[in-house]
């Protein structure tokens, strides 16, 4: 399966929890080396070993992704010890949840820059690397929150969710000279350490509002993630996938009631 990514360059951004971590342990799985990218030393640590442990080859670097300099570091480091940057994943984010009325402009700046300034910066420190490569691939990590969905608390990442979409469509034609793609996935309720945060009562509801009846996994979304970044995908560039289980389509709670 999707054999054009064995030894590939990939860097993971948000990549030692959740999604990320299953992003990282996905591609690695198939062959690709893997740079693990974190704020977090400890748990990018834990995700580096046991990603080797399982006969993978990763590495890490320690990143603000939200900061010009040290995504640039980013990228440098990466292309020296791989050889090159061939595929980058940008799924770092945050998900606060706060009410506009108790939102300060800190809040919001705070995840705008987390979320989306980084998809920017990330990309843009990569373009050198698929220049010289002669091709690329760029997967964003949006959400069905903001694009399609609201839910009270996160005006502000839905916001920043719904900007990744603007950004992929105009980055697709500037990154086209590049001979490089840029796609994103956009995840429903997928079952994390955050999420599992929110509480059982939270977990609950949200797995009976989806037609398939179950929260989502890591791998769900990044085996979506594994097929934009392969060559399979190479005429697919500017274009988002839902992967919720069906949970957009209702058209309320009671239309689960007929299935």
């Amino acid at each position: 399966m999707l054999t054009s990514i064995s030894g590939k360059s990939v860097i993971v951004t948000g990549g030692s929890k959740g999604i990320g971590k299953g992003i990282a342990s996905v591609f690695a799985k198939q062959g690709a080396k893997v740079m693990v990218v974190a704020r977090t030393e400890k748990d990018a640590a834990v995700t580096v070993e046991e990603i080797k442990a399982a006969g993978g080859t990763a590495d890490m670097f320690l990143c603000d992704v939200a900061d010009w300099d040290q995504v640039m570091g980013m990228a440098e480091y990466t292309a020296k010890t791989f050889g090159g940057i061939d595929i980058l994943c940008a799924n770092a984010g945050i998900f606060p949840q706060v009410k506009m009325i108790e939102m300060g402009a800190d809040d919001w700046d705070q995840v705008m820059s987390t979320n989306l300034k980084s998809s920017f910066l990330c990309v843009k420190a990569c373009i050198p690397y698929f220049e010289k490569a002669g091709k690329g691939r760029v997967v964003i990590t949006s959400s069905i929150t903001g694009p399609v969905t609201g839910y009270p608390g996160w005006a502000h990442y839905g916001a920043s969710k719904a900007g990744q979409l603007g950004f992929i469509r105009t980055a697709a034609m500037e990154l086209s000279r590049y001979n490089t793609t840029i796609n994103a996935v956009m995840p429903g309720n997928i079952m994390t350490e955050g999420l599992a945060d929110l509480g059982q009562d939270y977990l609950d509801s949200m797995a009976n509002s989806i037609p398939l009846k179950r929260l989502g996994s890591v791998e769900d979304i990044a085996n979506a993630a594994l097929f934009f970044a392969s060559d399979e995908a190479a005429y697919i560039t500017g274009q988002s996938i839902i992967v919720d289980g069906g949970q957009i389509l209702p058209e309320s709670l009671g239309a689960l009631g007929e299935i």
